[in-house]
């Protein structure tokens, strides 16, 4: 994937690790000119510091929640050639029973990650759409698609409305060269399995057709194709990424 977004800025939120780090490594090793890896943990300016991307890997601290925070940090990364990839990733997961969750607890966890990702979309893509070229990625789940107890039944919610607010900005966003696209990942591996107990683990992996949990490159690989120009005819789509465990 060498080259393939070469010269390109992209800015990708919930990135001090996980998916979101996983993402910017990924854009990092296509080339991009510069990825600017937000997250409301102060962890994520050493995390970007540690990449050694010759300058190329830029980290600032942001809470998606707030909007005049999230304009000022878009700005920063639109300045100069401009913003041509915007990852919304950040999320908040709360494992707790539909009949445990508290009206403040569905709150912010929509704020996180559904409002968060409207933020993102909207400030991005009107950046965007005056230059008339980008890429938008939105991250989802495989909860938001057939629904799921572990998670929570407010993340579920949120995963599920990404999906529909990424064919709205999809559809706003087509004629002007900008493309908005979702990837609905399932059973990665990462900070959140790492933490479950190893036959948890197993057990997982053997509800898989594939019979193992994804690798985070995985999921970069995904998010390089879809900001690439190759990807340049797809648009308001979900990327399944699942091992097979939801097939449609």
């Amino acid at each position: 994937m060498a080259d393939t977004l070469a010269g390109k800025t992209a800015f990708v939120t919930g990135a001090a690790r996980g998916l979101g780090l996983a993402i910017g490594k990924a854009f990092l090793d296509a080339g991009t000119a510069r990825v600017w890896f937000a997250d409301v943990s102060t962890d994520v300016v050493d995390v970007a510091k540690s990449l050694d991307a010759g300058g190329r890997a830029q980290g600032v601290v942001l809470d998606v929640r707030d909007e005049k925070a999230f304009a000022a940090a878009i700005a920063l990364a639109d300045a100069g050639p401009g913003l041509d990839i915007m990852v919304n990733n950040a999320a908040r997961t709360v494992s707790r029973s539909v009949w445990d969750i508290s009206a403040q607890e569905w709150d912010d966890v929509l704020a996180v990650n559904l409002r968060g990702v409207f933020f993102g979309c909207r400030l991005a893509g009107k950046a965007m759409r005056e230059r008339k070229r980008g890429r938008i990625l939105n991250l989802s789940s495989l909860a938001g698609q057939r629904g799921g107890v572990v998670a929570g039944a407010h993340y579920s919610s949120s995963k599920a409305g990404i999906i529909v607010l990424t064919k709205v900005f999809a559809q706003e966003l087509a004629g002007a060269g900008v493309t908005v696209n979702a990837i609905a990942p399932a059973a990665i591996r990462g900070p959140i399995t790492d933490e479950m107990p190893p036959e948890k683990v197993e057990a997982m992996a053997k509800t898989i057709p594939v019979g193992r949990l994804g690798d985070d490159r995985e999921i970069g690989a995904a998010a390089v194709y879809l900001a690439s120009d190759a990807a340049a005819f797809v648009t308001g789509t979900t990327l399944d990424v699942n091992g097979g465990i939801f097939m449609r």
